[in-house]
């Protein structure tokens, strides 16, 4: 049975004391409210987590890194590493996401190297993959998925898989209140677990949880999480209020 997963990426924004307050309310929200067979899971910024940490039942709210270091350790002012995020608590960490990828031009080899340090420090990986709008519009969305998987995730053993989570974002509805179809999302979210199966045979594609990710909300995430092959949310602005938060983690209902 694959785990059922929504996850909160914070972004840039709040202060640590809204972060703190943010993360109570969603903890406490957590505990009353929540489908108990979703797995929560927020990514606050870097500095908050070691706080927040301290604040969340961990049996119930998971703790996320939104991006780490391409490198262990050294001379790389201003990064984080992965061991230091596993240090102060982190049980996860975003790889990938589409504005890692479009402002600060990390290739596929770059996040190859991230996903190897996260998984050798004890991190899960939420890993992204997803098209722009013109590479929708030219019918190239199968084939920049593909190798965007080919040249990360695919490049790891079957073993570590217990420790990767998949997330599509169609980059055109990131931020745009464009939301991709529950058809839509369908479509890709099977290709990506059949391209799983190709790799890796079937019962690993049906166990893999592949998140959407694209301006998800209460009023569309019951629609789109109906499809056979979305397994939950990785959510943006949604995230930031934990009312509308746990409303999506409770649209599997």
């Amino acid at each position: 049975m694959r785990k059922k997963i929504v996850a909160g990426n914070w972004k840039m924004n709040n202060t640590l004391q809204e972060g703190i307050d943010l993360a109570i309310d969603i903890n406490k929200l957590a505990a009353e409210k929540a489908d108990k067979n979703v797995d929560i899971i927020i990514a606050p910024p870097y500095i908050h987590l070691s706080e927040v940490g301290k604040l969340i039942d961990r049996d119930r709210v998971l703790l996320s890194a939104q991006n780490c270091a391409a490198e262990q350790k050294g001379a790389f002012t201003g990064e984080v590493s992965a061991e230091m995020l596993w240090s102060v608590g982190a049980d996860y960490v975003i790889i990938g996401h589409s504005e890692r990828r479009a402002y600060y031009h990390e290739d596929n080899t770059i996040l190859n190297k991230k996903i190897k340090l996260a998984l050798d420090n004890n991190l899960k990986v939420i890993f992204c993959c997803g098209e722009n709008l013109e590479q929708r519009e030219s019918n190239k969305h199968f084939e920049v998925i593909k190798k965007q998987l080919s040249e990360t995730v695919f490049t790891l053993a079957k073993e570590y898989y217990d420790s990767i989570i998949l997330a599509y974002e169609p980059i055109w509805a990131i931020g745009t209140g464009k939301t991709a179809s529950p058809e839509q999302a369908q479509e890709i979210h099977k290709f990506i677990r059949s391209l799983i199966a190709e790799n890796y045979g079937d019962n690993l594609a049906n166990e893999t949880s592949i998140l959407y990710g694209g301006s998800c909300k209460p009023s569309n995430a019951k629609q789109i999480f109906a499809n056979a092959d979305v397994d939950g949310g990785l959510i943006g602005g949604a995230a930031l209020k934990a009312e509308d938060f746990i409303g999506i983690v409770n649209s599997f209902k």
